[in-house]
């Protein structure tokens, strides 16, 4: 697949082949919303807690005799029937992470841009540099380029003044390659990436 190559501003920069292994699939919605499932499910802080009876801080003395009284039969006030008592199934603190194959997680990455790239939602940029770390000056050469909602790949180095004008741009996201993932692609608009990027995911698939 052959693509053409911009700077920042949009002007034109020659052209890149890129390779059909990667951004030539034909996408399959059922990898890429296992991996997505997957990345979700793993950030989850999992934090969620209630006591239950064992943890509640009341006296586990009968409360009356177990007959003669007309009531039903109890035998603590920590259980969950009573206002205070313990949670019955309550949630604990646990991670929500469940395992996906090595294989399966890289064939979700090739599928997510293959997905991105039959959608034209690929740009190949020549390079991601800043001569100075400005917001403003960035943002007005997105504005040029028609970059609105981005997530942007650049080599294993960032270039640090284009990542300090970029980050305070809404809806405009800054990786290196090894950061590169599947819910990320899919929730921008468009995927720039740069031309080290595509070599670092060439090698890295090959």
């Amino acid at each position: 697949m052959k693509i053409d190559i911009t700077t920042i501003a949009g002007e034109a920069a020659g052209s890149i082949e890129l390779d059909d292994s990667i951004f030539g699939l034909e996408p399959r919605e059922d990898l890429i919303a296992r991996m997505v499932r997957y990345q979700l499910a793993k950030r989850r802080a999992g934090t969620h807690k209630t006591k239950g009876r064992a943890e509640i801080a009341r006296t586990g003395k009968k409360l009356y005799k177990q007959k003669g009284t007309g009531q039903a039969r109890h035998g603590s006030a920590r259980v969950p029937q009573f206002r205070g008592g313990g949670r019955a199934f309550g949630p604990v603190v646990r991670s929500h992470a469940h395992d996906l194959p090595k294989k399966v997680r890289a064939l979700a990455l090739k599928h997510a841009l293959s997905a991105k790239a039959q959608d034209g939602g690929v740009i190949v940029w020549a390079e991601a540099n800043a001569s100075e770390a400005k917001t403003k000056s960035l943002k007005a050469d997105f504005a040029k380029a028609g970059l609105a909602n981005a997530l942007i790949v650049d080599g294993a180095e960032l270039n640090q003044n284009f990542a300090l004008a970029a980050r305070n741009i809404p809806q405009i996201d800054v990786l290196p390659v090894q950061g590169i993932n599947v819910y990320d692609i899919l929730r921008r608009e468009k995927l720039v990436l740069t031309r080290a990027a595509v070599d670092a995911l060439e090698a890295r698939f090959k």
